[in-house]
């Protein structure tokens, strides 16, 4: 009996999880840094190209909020429901430039 209890305590203790498993792992075990883009992050691609591509005027400027807006819900997405450590400094970092960016336009 003990010794079925010392086999469970050392596999509990070869399963501790690593500041690389939090940072860079899913909760299925798979590295994740990169993945493919959700709707917000598509959406503020597309009309940040549409806004370089348009010229002046008050289309370019609803182009400019709705790829202001996507970028910051990516952010979002990400700072709060990223899969790791990693995509949510990703999140931290995309919500900060985009904040220091509006500011910035405005």
């Amino acid at each position: 009996m003990s010794s079925q209890l010392n086999r469970d305590l050392e596999n509990l203790e070869t399963k501790q999880t690593t500041l690389f498993d939090l940072t860079f792992r899913d909760s299925e075990g798979r590295i994740v840094i990169a993945q493919m883009p959700n709707l917000p992050l598509l959406t503020a691609l597309a009309a940040a190209l549409l806004q370089a591509v348009l010229p002046s005027g008050n289309f370019q400027t609803a182009l400019t909020l709705v790829a202001f807006g996507a970028f910051f819900t990516w952010a979002w997405q990400e700072l709060f429901e990223g899969v790791n450590y990693f995509r949510r400094s990703l999140g931290l970092m995309g919500l900060v430039s985009a904040i220091a960016l509006g500011l910035h336009v405005s």
